[in-house]
């Protein structure tokens, strides 16, 4: 409770792993996590229920398996949480690379579930979506070489993740999924920045973002259509938009009452895409205030605790971490109030999803890995000539 108030405590060398990993962890990131997860199983238990009878399933069918998937998620966040840096290097490494081969298969055995995008790969039991794991290796990759670039006679490693950056975005908006390859430019721009990226860089960047995005408009019917309705002063009636505004409309500050919501029974997908609809009708805006803590919470501290750190890997793979986690929040809950065109992304540990909540789970733990308490030395140390 002392490190929660006053920040660090010091290490004590021969300490046995778990009280060493206990002390030095974000506990406030920590707990944070957990409640989220928390919030996701009871907003299950509201939105889950007409979907698995319309499904023909038992009434808790997704809430029992997202229970299975988050306890699974927490276990491996945990795991991870306990890792050294290099060790998480290493892992985030081949996952991208499985996940990148995933991506790459896609067009030969995936398959689209009738939504329109080839993400998935169908396994009869279940599914698994390949971008949700390449997300935090991605991360790591691009964090791995822009910290080689900065040493001697290092490689173009900035040069080399933008390459893989655009590489993986254009995959991913071939499928077409517009929102995770603008979230992938979108990590990767944070973390170039961080590394000190000339600012007509990144104002070219997004000019390059822009003309893309123009393109997608004018050659693919389904990113128009949502651009469209996005754009439009009117909303379609009976459209999963006009449902989400008109919940979160009638929740007011202290909602409806706990399943009492109706939005749940019109939207198909009331417990991935718009479940914070369904928490702002049936718990008002006390319960949405209390998400957007939780989220801002996390991602902040980590981006605080990440500011001390001096290992260039660890403080870019760390923020781009933590700013990719705060946007994607950020974008699905900016969907369901209009702010932003629809992008089919998931509420990190709030909404269904296996593999979102899997591939959460490792890159969380990536994160509180890496934002531990370490001995950081004195700042001269990193100025004194070798030999000294």
């Amino acid at each position: 409770m002392t490190e929660m108030v006053y920040g660090t405590i010091p290490v004590t060398k021969g300490e046995p792993v778990l009280p060493r990993w206990w002390r030095t962890l974000d506990k406030w990131t920590f707990t944070c996590v957990f409640l989220l997860f928390g919030v996701g199983m009871l907003l299950g238990l509201a939105a889950s229920p007409p979907l698995a009878e319309k499904n023909g399933y038992g009434s808790f069918y997704y809430v029992q398996k997202q229970a299975i998937f988050g306890t699974a998620s927490m276990m491996i966040m945990i795991m991870m949480s306990m890792m050294s840096p290099t060790t998480i290097r290493r892992l985030g490494v081949i996952g991208f690379t499985c996940a990148f081969i995933g991506l790459l298969m896609l067009p030969a055995f995936g398959t689209n579930f009738g939504k329109g995008a080839v993400r998935w790969f169908s396994l009869g039991f279940g599914s698994i979506q390949p971008v949700e794991f390449a997300k935090p290796g991605f991360v790591i990759l691009s964090a791995w070489l822009m910290a080689a670039s900065q040493e001697i006679n290092g490689p173009p490693g900035k040069m080399m993740s933008f390459a893989a950056a655009v590489i993986v975005a254009f995959i991913l908006a071939m499928q077409p999924d517009f929102g995770q390859a603008c979230l992938i430019l979108f990590g990767w721009g944070v973390m170039y920045f961080v590394a000190g990226a000339p600012f007509t860089l990144l104002v070219s960047m997004a000019g390059a973002v822009v003309a893309a995005g123009t393109v997608a408009y004018n050659s693919s019917e389904h990113f128009a259509r949502r651009i469209d309705g996005f754009l439009s002063s009117d909303i379609e009636p009976n459209s999963q938009m006009d449902f989400a505004t008109t919940a979160i409309r009638e929740g007011g500050i202290f909602g409806v009452g706990v399943g009492e919501g109706e939005v749940k029974w019109s939207l198909p997908d009331a417990h991935t895409d718009f479940i914070i609809a369904v928490a702002a009708e049936e718990y008002g805006l006390v319960l949405v205030c209390a998400i957007l803590l939780l989220y801002m919470t996390i991602t902040v501290r980590s981006l605080l605790r990440l500011i001390r750190e001096r290992d260039t890997f660890i403080r870019l793979a760390g923020t781009g971490l933590a700013c990719m986690f705060g946007i994607q929040a950020f974008i699905n809950m900016g969907v369901a109030v209009r702010l932003l065109p629809a992008k089919g992304m998931t509420l990190p540990f709030v909404s269904y999803g296996g593999s979102s909540i899997l591939a959460l789970g490792i890159g969380m733990g990536m994160l509180l890995a890496l934002t531990r308490t370490r001995p950081q030395g004195e700042l001269s140390d990193h100025f004194t000539p070798r030999g000294r």
